[in-house]
């Protein structure tokens, strides 16, 4: 088992600021990783200061009451405005979100248009669209959320996102440079470790680790820090710009969890590079990744979300630096 190089910090005087937080000491650690998808390199040391993370994604029983206080409507329950997508078809601007549909035979990986929907009214209350609802799934994580919904609602309990660098350090739990949030295997001695899919991506998921969709908070081992749903059930939203990682600007040896990594203006898809929509890094993984499509279930994945996207399979989960 490969653990950080690094001595613990002490863990604070104070208490938790709320319910169910971690103290995550903080240190210098391997972020990314040489062995993956290229937008993981290079791995390069990283410090982050100790901070306190949320044991768990926020539910969409939290969120709920979010709402219930303040009123607040989401981004993907608004109708958009057309000039911020000029040319957009009409139905594209009313209220909707971004579903997962299984195909019901194999179809093109090529194409993700062969899974994903633009589906008018779907939103966190109806995560699937119309005629769905979050009714027994109170304890599962709030999804389809813009990154606005999700600093609104921050705002409103008094935490903030981690940055990538936080996010990723606190998911390896201890473990420097190995390739899972628990050690080398993906399912150690046939254990399932999160909510990912199993099966040939994206027509058959055989279900083994229980769930179809999202799954409710804490339902898989946590990591060495205590901490549940770091890798699958849904991606988590980060604060940091995405960019290449030796595009973002640190000292030469390693870069402080205060300084906010990437630059809006810069921010890009390495897939659609043209496309000029500022886009935040996203962590974790969801129930969605497979070993036969998407491999990203892991610490040192990244990927790109647009900030004016929501879709069924992120989340989020919030910090409060140290106290």
């Amino acid at each position: 088992m490969k653990t950080s190089t690094t001595a613990p910090k002490p863990f604070p005087s104070s208490r938790p600021p709320s319910k169910d937080m971690v103290w995550i000491a903080g240190g210098t650690f391997l972020m990314g990783s040489n062995h993956h998808y290229p937008e993981e390199a290079p791995a390069h040391k990283v410090a982050v200061d100790g901070f306190w993370m949320d044991k768990y994604l926020v539910t969409n029983a939290q969120f709920q009451k979010f709402v219930k206080a303040t009123g607040y409507v989401t981004f993907a329950e608004r109708p958009a405005n057309p000039d911020d997508y000029p040319g957009a078809k009409p139905e594209l601007l009313q209220p909707s979100s971004t579903v997962f549909f299984k195909p019901n035979r194999p179809v093109s990986k090529d194409n993700h248009y062969n899974w994903w929907t633009y589906v008018p009214g779907a939103n966190w209350r109806h995560p699937e669209g119309a005629g769905s609802s979050i009714k027994g799934r109170e304890t599962h994580p709030v999804v389809h959320l813009a990154y606005e919904d999700v600093e609104a609602y921050a705002k409103w309990v008094g935490k903030v996102l981690p940055t990538e660098a936080e996010w990723e350090f606190a998911a390896r739990g201890g473990l420097e440079g190995s390739a899972f949030a628990w050690g080398e295997e993906l399912n150690p001695k046939g254990k399932q470790m999160a909510n990912t899919w199993q099966g040939e991506f994206p027509f058959e998921n055989l279900c083994t680790d229980g769930y179809d969709r999202t799954s409710p908070i804490g339902a898989f081992p946590p990591n060495g820090y205590g901490l549940y749903d770091m890798i699958g059930n849904v991606w988590e939203w980060t604060t940091d710009w995405y960019q290449e990682h030796q595009q973002i600007k640190k000292s030469p040896c390693c870069t402080s969890s205060n300084a906010r990594g990437g630059e809006r203006e810069n921010s890009y898809d390495p897939q659609m590079p043209n496309i000029k929509i500022p886009r935040k890094a996203i962590k974790g993984g969801s129930f969605l990744c497979a070993p036969s499509y998407c491999q990203r279930y892991r610490p040192a994945a990244r990927m790109a979300q647009p900030i004016d996207t929501s879709t069924c399979h992120l989340g989020f989960r919030l910090i409060v630096r140290g106290r």
